[in-house]
């Protein structure tokens, strides 16, 4: 999955609807839940994560999906997850309010840094350029991970089998190179980052960050009033820039509030 494992829910457990209910109500028919089999956690040493699982099928998948996206859920192919792990509320589900979206100093000068990028927003259709990318990223920004032995298939699949409107955010620089791309689902109350990737040998442009500037901008200009960004766990360097943009929001067992900002 894009964040943390990948990995088929587990049949061994029973129905946990009702821990959904902490979040956030939903408004879609019931459905099956599942946690998967205890894993190495990916962010922080010693830890292991469990993932509460379902199924987006059908045509409510959308429907189910953007309520699912208020209570913290992320969504890799067609399965919607969050963390279920046992003692440990470390990965906290965090989004942009954009129209209180302030430029800090350092964001300015990074739009500015990127002045020559342009911004497309792009069907969800693999390119052999987007995967020599995304390879390239892996290799020397996430080389012990599963998603660096990713073939060809497994990209496609992973940018292209979504049962919800998704999208590719890309940057082109002005002799139309690829240099970073978001995947995204556009949700009915936001833009929500699935994975991003982008030129790992430049690190001066802070292409990450860029990318979601990118994704607040699209957010605005279809009057969306979020970007959703996954989940900030304060302890885990890969997460920490997340809590760059602000305001931001996270969700607290009593509803969404504001974080920092």
């Amino acid at each position: 999955m894009p964040e943390g494992h990948a990995g088929r829910p587990s049949q061994d457990a029973a129905p946990v609807s009702r821990e959904i209910d902490r979040y956030a109500p939903l408004t879609v028919p019931p459905q099956q839940f599942y946690r998967t089999a205890a894993l190495p956690c990916p962010y922080l040493r010693g830890r292991v994560e469990r993932k509460l699982v379902t199924e987006l099928v059908g045509r409510n998948a959308a429907t189910f999906y953007n309520a699912l996206s208020r209570a913290g859920f992320r969504r890799s192919h067609n399965l919607a997850y969050r963390p279920a792990c046992s003692g440990c509320q470390a990965c906290l589900p965090v989004r942009i309010p954009v129209a209180e979206f302030v430029l800090s100093r350092s964001l300015r000068r990074i739009r500015n840094l990127n002045r020559d990028l342009t911004a497309r927003l792009a069907p969800p259709v693999v390119t052999v350029e987007q995967f020599r990318l995304f390879l390239r990223y892996q290799r020397l920004r996430h080389a012990d991970s599963d998603m660096a032995a990713m073939t060809y298939g497994d990209y496609r699949a992973m940018v292209e089998d979504s049962p919800v409107t998704t999208r590719l955010v890309e940057l082109y620089d002005a002799n139309q190179t690829l240099r970073g791309a978001c995947l995204v689902d556009l949700l009915d109350d936001g833009v929500s980052a699935v994975y991003s990737f982008y030129d790992p040998e430049d690190g001066n442009r802070s292409l990450g960050n860029m990318l979601v500037l990118a994704l607040v901008d699209e957010a605005l200009r279809r009057h969306l009033p979020y970007v959703y960004l996954g989940y900030l766990v304060e302890d885990s360097s890969k997460m920490a820039y997340k809590a760059r943009f602000r305001p931001l929001e996270g969700l607290a067992p009593e509803g969404w509030r504001r974080l920092i900002g």
